[in-house]
């Protein structure tokens, strides 16, 4: 049996909310900044206010043994929730500390403030990764510091970061083959900044996002035999993970933290084909995984490159995941849809603990035929009072809560036409045979849905869900303004 704690580098700012202890040994815990308040825009011609934001601990380990956990909160708190609900054992909170048992590997978040100022605990399994770390193939960050600004794969590379590296970059990969992301390093982007290609007025302004260059944390373009293994993102400047027509594509163990800036999606992928991603945790400020069809142009010649079409998004597995939804949707198919199919899509056994807008949504903006989708096993967690997600229009502005019963769709469909992601394009699509099965949802506001077709011909049809659980009940039925069935939506069945 085994028990250690990855080392912990300085960092530019510190959190000092907790003092923990791992079966009686004192721990150092490192630093993220996160989003502290659903208030987005739309790129406004500079980054996102500072105020908007908090720092929080977390704490990264591998064990393979039971952990007795005593954590004692700097500031006076009244309970104590350990979220995924019913994940660990033996929960106390009193006298100023809060107590409970780990009994296997996995992601829990404790909360005596709410969904402020949480504390993270990333426990992994013991993994030898066998990486010869002097190969030639070998791109080695050992413990340490690292300024490593774009680090771009080749093929048969294996970029590997060792627990204790804090590498301060982003990787590209484009037209590769059989190349590997592993180790237990931090992979920080915070030290790239947005390239602002001319100046805009920041208030009101639509074209505002045209105005600078922004670079996703990993970039993957039409790459084969992928697999990113066990790294932690912290702090991306725009996506986390972002494949683009790659085919074999594995992505486990992955954790997202310290998304906190403008369009921090965490694994958005277009037009991909062969995808399993497990046993991640993703806190994003927007969308948290996302099967996508390319997006925003209209030009179907993106779709074709070295001869190969890149028209369809095929079997995808998005298992054993942890979802912390700040802002927008959690397990999403959409919005762009421009694809010929997008098909075999399977989201199961997933923890979604926070939630900002739509749960399991697909949103079909363009002309894909989404079909063969299943959402099965996913645990989700309202918070009492969920604040709701507000545009912000100026810099002046601060958040507002303007309605505190507010609470998401928890399964949403929906063709549209939309005025900015539909990009002028006239082809809608559709979308059948899905089915919800074994949705659990735990929290004062009762289960919604929204389902709606765009014509006679573009409908979405043929929808199970199966085994619907509020608190532990059984859903046999809603009332007309939870259950809403749209126009151009047919055979919905609740059993």
């Amino acid at each position: 049996m085994s028990l250690h704690f990855y080392p912990v580098n300085p960092y530019e700012v510190k959190c000092e909310d907790y003092i923990v202890k791992i079966n009686g040994q004192e721990v150092i815990l490192d630093t993220a900044r996160v989003s502290a308040v659903p208030f987005n825009r739309r790129w406004p011609g500079h980054q996102r206010q500072i105020e908007q934001t908090e720092l929080v601990n977390f704490l990264s380990m591998a064990a393979d043994e039971v952990l007795k956990v005593e954590i004692l909160p700097v500031q006076p708190f009244e309970k104590a929730v350990v979220r995924p609900l019913g994940s660990v054992a033996d929960v106390s909170a009193a006298d100023g500390k809060i107590c409970f048992t780990i009994e296997k590997p996995g992601f829990y978040t404790v909360e005596p403030y709410g969904r402020n100022h949480a504390l993270h605990l990333f426990v992994d399994p013991v993994k030898d990764y066998r990486v010869d770390w002097q190969a030639e193939n070998v791109i080695y960050y050992g413990p340490g510091v690292y300024e490593a600004g774009t680090i771009e794969l080749k093929s048969g590379q294996t970029l590997f970061l060792e627990e204790g590296a804090l590498v301060y970059g982003s990787v590209r990969a484009v037209d590769v083959e059989n190349i590997r992301i592993l180790g237990h390093g931090i992979l920080d982007n915070s030290h790239n900044k947005e390239k602002i290609l001319f100046e805009v007025n920041a208030e009101n302004n639509d074209a505002a996002i045209l105005n600078a260059e922004r670079t996703h944390t990993v970039q993957l373009e039409y790459c084969t035999n992928v697999e990113v293994d066990g790294i932690t993102i912290r702090d991306s400047l725009v996506y986390n993970i972002r494949p683009i027509g790659c085919e074999n594509l594995r992505i486990n163990g992955v954790k997202i933290i310290g998304s906190w800036r403008y369009n921090a999606d965490g694994i958005d992928m277009h037009n991909c084909v062969n995808v399993h991603s497990s046993d991640c945790f993703i806190r994003t400020f927007d969308d948290s995984i996302c099967v996508k069809g390319f997006d925003y142009t209209q030009d179907e010649a993106e779709m074709y490159r070295n001869g190969k079409c890149y028209d369809v998004f095929k079997n995808v597995l998005i298992e054993n995941c942890t979802i912390w939804n700040d802002w927008n949707k959690c397990l999403e198919i959409g919005a762009e849809c421009r694809a010929k199919e997008i098909s075999n899509i399977v989201f199961r056994d997933c923890h979604v603990i926070h939630v900002n807008a739509s749960v399991l949504d697909c949103n079909n903006v363009d002309y894909a035929d989404v079909h063969d989708v299943t959402y099965e096993n996913i645990s989700v967690e309202y918070d009492d009072v969920i604040p709701p997600p507000v545009l912000q229009r100026r810099d002046s502005e601060n958040y507002r809560n303007p309605d505190p019963d507010y609470a998401p769709n928890l399964l949403m469909m929906l063709i549209e036409y939309h005025a900015e992601y539909s990009a002028g394009g006239t082809k809608r699509g559709k979308m059948r045979n899905f089915l919800f099965k074994n949705i659990s949802l735990t929290g004062r506001q009762s289960p919604a849905f929204y389902f709606a077709g765009y014509d006679e011909t573009h409908k979405c049809e043929n929808i199970i869900i199966e085994n619907l659980m509020w608190n532990g009940k059984k859903i046999t039925e809603l009332p007309a303004d939870k259950f809403v069935i749209g126009k151009f939506c047919e055979n919905v069945k609740l059993i």
